[in-house]
């Protein structure tokens, strides 16, 4: 057993998947398999099973998949010391951030710290709030939208950062686009363009509806804010985006805000290993906080 066996039985424990776990590690696939092959042959006893398209843990695989995780957090705190001893002159930052904050919010916060802190090689990875909490344990920052899952890694700090409003969009010939403002009552007889399972819009919108006692239907499920938008041109439904992504629309969508209390929901950042965080991220984040004080 190496520890490399152990940090790779690590992730492929919390994503359940051999190739999710290979693209969050930069390994091949093949070379994921063999580690978990020479780990079990070296525990002596079954450690996962092959389930549909992923893997599921035995009972011996979930008592070892405990003690793998806390040798991960051991492993992230050591690096993420090394980065703070080594300052700003070197280093990486890694950011993950879901749709909204990906599109809307970081891309003149990046052109920023670039500017101020030209040496620090910077990458940023976007996806849904569930896919990026998914990949906390290789981040420094994460951006996330709406309710802070439960069951984060422990030494993770959540730091409120912007409110941020969810709005119906529809195509601006719709008889409801000319109100500007309608009730879920009014919409829940259309089809709807939804975002994707794991999406923070499509979760505070499933719960508004289900606080109403309604239950439209999905008449169509697509990933990404673009998407949505795109499907509402063609005529495919009422969608739902955050109110950020309407500001340099042409005309041809309108947006609706829902009544009678907006559909709001806060913007979070996560910081993986607090109490060992980066030199870098820390000087990020108070650079987002401070752009949090300031009006749009």
């Amino acid at each position: 057993m190496t520890p490399d066996q152990l940090l790779t039985f690590a992730y492929v424990a919390d994503t359940g998947n051999i190739s999710r776990a290979a693209g969050m590690l930069h390994l091949s696939q093949p070379a994921v398999s063999g580690q978990l092959r020479l780990l079990q042959d070296w525990f002596g006893e079954p450690l996962y099973r092959r389930s549909g398209h992923g893997v599921a843990l035995t009972a011996a695989g979930e008592r070892l998949a405990e003690q793998a995780r806390q040798l991960r957090q051991v492993y992230n705190q050591a690096h993420a010391a090394r980065e703070a001893w080594r300052g700003l002159e070197t280093g990486t930052l890694r950011l993950g951030a879901s749709t909204t904050p990906a599109s809307y919010l970081l891309p003149a916060l990046v052109a920023d710290f670039r500017q101020r802190f030209p040496s620090i090689s910077l990458h940023l990875s976007d996806g849904n709030t569930r896919q990026i909490v998914e990949r906390l344990p290789v981040l420094d920052l994460a951006f996330i939208e709406g309710e802070v899952p439960v069951g984060l890694p422990a030494d993770t700090a959540v730091h409120g950062w912007r409110q941020d409003e969810v709005v119906a969009v529809s195509r601006a010939d719709h008889p409801l686009a000319s109100k500007g403002a309608a009730r879920l009552r009014d919409l829940a007889d259309s089809p709807l363009v939804m975002r994707e399972p794991g999406s923070g819009v499509r979760q505070l919108v499933e719960r508004a509806f289900d606080t109403a006692g309604l239950s439209p239907a999905v008449g169509l499920e697509l990933a990404g804010v673009e998407g949505v938008k795109q499907a509402v041109r063609a005529g495919l439904g009422i969608g739902f985006v955050s109110l950020m992504s309407m500001r340099h629309e042409d005309g041809t969508l309108a947006a609706i805000r829902i009544l009678p209390r907006p559909l709001t929901r806060t913007l979070s950042i996560l910081v993986p290993h607090a109490h060992a965080s980066a030199r870098a991220a820390e000087r990020f984040l108070d650079m987002c906080r401070a752009q949090g004080t300031r009006p749009d």
